[in-house]
């Protein structure tokens, strides 16, 4: 059975993680809810990001380029590039997100989902979380 994760407005389920694939991919299925609070932008040093557009259309942000992807639409997100997403519409989003090779896992899902719950994070200590997962966070506009 697929784990679900719940992140404010995001809900992932992890299809396949690095745990399971001897560390080649991590696979999840993302819905994302129309304005809710997103990631900061941020990139990643260890790995690419794929997303595969299921159902609506979500908004991104992608080394200074605006970008939609509808069902059926992909982005390549190469390792490196900052890149921020967003819902803009009153429907919720589904995609698929798969990041290669595997070194995320949920583990950095649960966290932040746990963190999140709480009420509104401190900045310092969602900063700290994404370093720990090497995700690196970028100041909007920089």
């Amino acid at each position: 059975m697929a784990e679900k994760i719940v992140v404010g407005g995001l809900e992932l389920e992890f299809l396949h993680s690095k745990d399971t694939t001897n560390g080649s991919l991590d696979m999840f299925k993302v819905v994302v809810q129309p304005n809710s609070r997103m990631p900061v932008p941020h990139y990643h040093e260890s790995w690419d990001e794929t997303v595969y557009g299921l159902v609506g259309t979500l908004n991104l942000r992608v080394d200074g380029q605006d970008i939609t992807v509808g069902p059926g639409q992909s982005v390549f997100i190469k390792r490196g590039i900052v890149h921020s997403f967003s819902n803009d519409t009153q429907e919720p989003v589904t995609c698929l997100s798969v990041l290669t090779p595997g070194v995320l896992g949920p583990a950095y899902f649960r966290e932040i989902g746990a963190l999140v719950a709480k009420g509104p994070p401190d900045p310092v200590l969602m900063k700290e979380i994404m370093l720990r997962y090497r995700l690196i966070p970028v100041a909007p506009g920089a």
